[in-house]
């Protein structure tokens, strides 16, 4: 006799069907972490922090302002936006790192340094000077595996006459990170003329590669609003109370700025996204030739 009514419902672990299962990651040290909304936290959803230690089931996050607060290991949160459950790292050796733009650093053979790859012929270029700053304390470890080097253009207006000195090709790919590419702007039109399947041409929104440094590391709010007529990176200087009177007060504000910059979390989400974008376009290798 057949049983209309199928097997018993409770058989199994019929709790966690239809689940998705959650990841468990180690706790280590550095790892960026997000709280995951929670009704018993109220407050603390989106709060971001970098491990800094593990004590007794509990995990000590270190926000941007160098607070550490420390929460039970466990669920509730989130790695690159995905939902983990944090557990204690391992003694063993050989237990993951990760570099300050988040991705997995390579292991080492022994007590030998990881040696970077052989330089590519591809490149990515960056406007300024400040611009390279950034990418290589954020991106440095990665680019060196890639074998990627960075090198600055002193202004986007020097973009077309590099491009014709350099040659890009199959073989040697450029990506150019361009400030204020917003539609319309002289950056856009730049852009549009001069990508090509060898040339990719991103940007993010701001102004000056500094405002892509989350304000609240350096203690303020937002970024202050600078008039029309006044260059900007002495209106904010202004603005904060810093001294502006010459470049090598620029120089000192920018390097406060970039001291300030540990890790890919303390980015804007606007330049972290076309940089990785340019690092992958620039470290492929070249599609093989069809046979003949």
């Amino acid at each position: 006799m057949t049983d209309r009514y199928g097997p018993d419902v409770l058989a199994g672990d019929w709790r966690s069907r239809g689940r998705t299962p959650v990841a468990e990651v180690p706790a280590t040290r550095d790892l960026v972490v997000e709280l995951a909304p929670d009704p018993e936290r109220p407050g603390d959803e989106g709060f971001v922090g970098a491990v800094v230690a593990v004590e007794k089931q509990r995990v000590g996050l270190e926000d941007r302002a160098g607070r550490v607060r420390w929460f039970p290991l466990g669920g509730g949160f989130l790695v690159d936006g995905a939902p983990v459950r944090l557990v204690a790292p391992s003694a063993a050796p050989g237990a993951a790192a990760r570099t300050t733009s988040g991705g997995r650093a390579a292991p080492s053979a022994g007590n030998a340094a990881v040696r970077a790859r052989t330089a590519r012929a591809s490149r990515l270029l960056v406007e300024g000077r400040h611009d390279a700053e950034l990418v290589e304390k954020v991106w440095g470890p990665d680019l060196r595996v890639e074998g990627v080097a960075v090198e600055y253009l002193e202004g986007v207006d020097r973009l077309e006459e590099e491009l014709a000195a350099f040659g890009p090709g199959p073989d040697q790919r450029v990506g150019v990170l361009v400030d204020h590419l917003v539609p319309g702007s002289k950056e856009s039109r730049i852009a549009a003329a001069l990508g090509g399947p060898h040339v990719r041409i991103l940007g993010h929104p701001f102004v000056d590669v500094w405002q892509a440094v989350r304000p609240e590391r350096l203690g303020i709010a937002a970024w202050p609003e600078v008039p029309r007529g006044i260059e900007w990176k002495v209106g904010v200087c202004a603005a904060l109370g810093w001294p502006h009177g010459d470049r090598e007060d620029l120089a000192r504000a920018w390097q406060r700025i970039l001291g300030s910059v540990r890790h890919y979390a303390d980015l804007e989400t606007a330049l972290l996204t076309p940089v990785e974008q340019l690092i992958d376009f620039v470290a492929a290798d070249p599609a093989p030739e069809p046979a003949r």
